[in-house]
């Protein structure tokens, strides 16, 4: 298959990289001259450009834009690709992408591979980066069930585990398993900023994997924290009340030192926290 990818950054570049080894042609569009110099010496791509001009032929389209950017990028892009084109992109949020994009181009179907690591740019690009991920693909009552059968042999192409669903379920359980754990680990790191000089610098000293683990996805990248704030309000909001509530509950019950209770909360946490361990 002859694949255009809009964007040549870790997701991007990492798509190719896989793509290509499959024997798909992928053609890779980057705003940087030396980010196509780049992405063509390491074999990610078979030809790059910072024009538009090489889209003519190719048979699906991956965006790989920053979610901000996909439907201008969508638009620009439009008048230079064939009608029978799909168009996907890898946005983290579905709903308002979907509905915009469905209207630019009615072969456009939203996708998500749930991959990533905390480097970014062409040079993050690697290899197997969607093995045994997650990729999701949410299309409209009009999508075409031959472009969905595409998508899903490219997720396999990938070795990804390809799911269909609706937008809107999409970015309702991603809220919680992806954007939520971004806001409280954000907002541990800001309580502990919180605290008298001497509290904070022996806590820096004796943080340990716990922390660690608790804090990664709080202290990345800013920019990514925002759009998904932006962009999925109002399921983010749902699932922080929701995250607040429960907090409030296991503050009430220290409280009354109902010390049973808690550990009955604890247990039923522990036994099922690996059903999200997949």
């Amino acid at each position: 298959m002859k694949i255009g990818i809009v964007g040549l950054g870790l997701i991007g570049g990492s798509l190719g990289i896989d793509l290509r080894s499959q024997g798909h042609q992928i053609t890779g569009i980057s705003r940087q001259e030396t980010t196509c110099k780049t992405a063509i010496a390491k074999g990610i791509v078979d030809r790059a450009s910072t024009k538009f001009d090489l889209l003519q032929d190719l048979e699906l389209m991956i965006v790989c834009t920053p979610i901000s950017a996909i439907a201008s990028t969508i638009k620009q892009i439009i008048p230079h690709l064939n009608t029978d084109t799909i168009i996907t992109d890898v946005g983290s949020v579905k709903s308002p992408i979907v509905k915009e994009c469905s209207q630019l181009w009615s072969n456009f179907i939203g996708g998500h591979p749930m991959a990533g690591t905390a480097e970014s740019g062409i040079e993050a690009a690697q290899a197997n980066l969607f093995t045994g991920a997650a990729y999701v693909f949410t299309p409209t009552e009009q999508t075409k069930p031959e472009n969905i059968a595409k998508l899903k042999a490219i997720a396999l192409d990938l070795n990804a585990v390809p799911y269909i669903c609706d937008a809107q379920i999409h970015d309702r359980a991603v809220s919680y398993i992806s954007h939520l754990p971004v806001m409280i680990s954000a907002s541990l790191i800001q309580a502990c900023l919180q605290e008298p000089p001497d509290t904070l610098q022996l806590a820096q000293i004796l943080a340990s994997s716990g922390f660690r683990d608790t804090s990664r996805v709080g202290g990345g990248n800013p920019e990514l924290g925002v759009m998904m704030a932006k962009y999925n309000r109002t399921e983010l909001l749902r699932s922080l009340y929701s995250y607040r509530d429960n907090l409030d509950e296991i503050i009430d019950l220290i409280e009354a030192e109902s010390w049973d209770s808690l550990a009955g909360v604890l247990k039923v946490n522990g036994e099922e926290r690996s059903k999200f361990l997949n």
